[in-house]
């Protein structure tokens, strides 16, 4: 696949599924996700980053899997592992690494500050439960230890501050350039490591 396919890709999976609500909060797929690579436009995050800001949650809606209507549900539907799989393939690790972590900054945050999880949404608390809720020590450790942690912990605050129902002033098409820029798929990456052999 072309960059260009692979972000015409992410387009369309917005537009048709990017009206949907994840349990009980109050914004879209699409206005939560825009509004989180707003907020790391805004703090200066690097393209990479705001790109994964931008896709955190892409897993949600891949696929016809229908998202969970309420929290009485079990919100633990793996979403992050869906967009790293994806991520991954077409973004390479400064994209996809904050994506796959962004579920265990949520857990690690409410580990070493027990204030952050008064602050969490009621649908973001009740996910934080079902995925695993406080990390022991030796998790809290391992998590230290990705390369990509510090870039997931932003990427979890941002998470959690763009979910304001009337916050919405970007559109998609603001990112298009953005993603393609970034965009790397494997054979490219492939062929790059190899020329430079």
């Amino acid at each position: 696949m072309t960059a260009s396919s692979i972000v015409e890709r992410i387009r369309a999976t917005f537009a048709a599924r990017g009206d949907e609500k994840y349990a009980d909060e109050g914004v879209t797929q699409l206005q939560h996700a825009l509004q989180c690579a707003e907020l790391a436009r805004r703090e200066a995050a690097g393209s990479q980053l705001v790109v994964a800001a931008l896709l955190h949650d892409i897993g949600h809606i891949l696929g016809e899997a229908d998202l969970p209507h309420s929290c009485n549900q079990n919100l633990d539907d793996h979403h992050e592992d869906r967009g790293y799989a994806f991520l991954h393939q077409h973004f390479g690790d400064a994209v996809a690494d904050p994506v796959r972590l962004h579920v265990a900054a949520k857990r690690y945050l409410c580990t070493v500050d027990p204030s952050y999880a008064e602050r969490l949404s009621p649908t973001s608390y009740k996910s934080f439960l079902d995925q695993g809720g406080m990390m022991s020590p030796e998790e809290v450790e391992d998590f230290r230890r990705e390369p990509h942690f510090e870039a997931a912990v932003r990427l979890r605050k941002w998470d959690d501050t763009g979910k304001n129902p009337a916050g919405q002033a970007v559109v998609i098409e603001d990112f298009l350039d953005e993603l393609a820029s970034v965009c790397t798929p494997a054979q490219i990456r492939g062929q790059d490591s190899q020329s430079s052999a």
